[in-house]
């Protein structure tokens, strides 16, 4: 069960969230991890920032 409270995002998180395999989480993950890289944030490896990942998620 994914607690509300958690800041950041593992990869059996993102799998659970999605429903995809665990490998498929982690190359989301270093997707969204490169886009913040590239806006001068800190990205931790196979982690994602819980509101960021939110964020790509719902529609414009």
């Amino acid at each position: 069960m994914l607690r509300e409270s958690k800041v950041m995002l593992t990869a059996d998180d993102v799998a659970e969230l999605l429903d995809v395999k665990r490998s498929r989480a982690y190359a989301i993950i270093r997707q969204l991890n490169a886009e913040l890289k590239a806006q001068g944030k800190l990205v931790l490896r196979g982690r994602v920032n819980r509101q960021y990942f939110l964020n790509k998620l719902s529609p414009p």
